[in-house]
């Protein structure tokens, strides 16, 4: 516990960084009466150029090198809700996250094993070592606690060789769900659509809160058979 503690004091301060920098140079373009919604336009017009399979493709590839899947899922329905139709654009995002996990857990298991523990292990973060009977669990712990970014995630599970069986679900299930919200509720901003856009939201917000019952479940559970110990000693 000792040593998390400087590693999420370096996160926070590493994200709180990146956040303000940003903010910094978006406000010095905006002082400098930069537009800001002729860049947009001409980002999507470059991404609609592009064209779907090299946009889903990027998606699937980009992840497992640290990109935020987020910003294709904010931009996927923007650029090719018109041609794919929002079903469409959810199927290659799906897609797009499948090939993901399944490369970089590849990665972990067998490619790049040692580079990516010596990476990890940099970065502050150990590879966990579990018995076969909390595989499940400790997947389910690991794709729900804040903290790691997915891609760190994925090789942290096949670095620790949780078998594919289990680490496949739920490592599709819940990025699905938050990334589905995050397309709707970008494709509805786009095109001016309040309701839809609302939806999106909501199934983001249902995520998070479904996330966290099941996160305070599994705590109460781990802790049942400590309190059964101490009541018989």
């Amino acid at each position: 516990m000792a040593g998390a503690e400087p590693r999420d004091r370096r996160e926070f301060l590493v994200k709180g960084g990146l956040v303000l920098a940003v903010l910094a140079v978006a406000a010095v373009l905006i002082l400098r009466g930069f537009d800001v919604k002729a860049m947009i336009f001409n980002i999507m017009e470059f991404i609609r150029l592009l064209g779907p399979l090299a946009f889903f493709t990027a998606m699937a590839l980009l992840p497992a090198v640290g990109f935020p899947l987020m910003a294709f899922a904010l931009t996927a329905g923007p650029a090719f809700g018109a041609q794919l139709g929002l079903g469409g654009v959810l199927l290659g995002s799906a897609a797009a996250i499948t090939v993901n996990v399944v490369l970089t857990y590849w990665l972990a298991r067998r490619a790049f094993r040692p580079l990516l523990a010596w990476v990890l292990g940099r970065l502050g973060y150990r590879i966990p070592v579990v018995p076969a009977s909390e595989h499940f669990e400790l997947t389910l712990l690991v794709r729900i606690t804040p903290g790691p970014p997915f891609f760190v995630q994925s090789y942290l599970l096949g670095l620790a060789e949780i078998p594919f069986r289990i680490y496949l679900v739920p490592s599709l299930l819940f990025p699905m769900i938050n990334l589905s919200g995050v397309v709707i509720f970008g494709d509805a901003l786009m095109h001016g659509k309040a309701k839809v856009a609302v939806l999106g939201i909501s199934l983001v917000i249902a995520a998070i809160l479904g996330v966290h019952l099941l996160r305070r479940h599994l705590r109460l559970r781990r802790q049942r058979p400590k309190a059964y110990g101490d009541g018989n000693a």
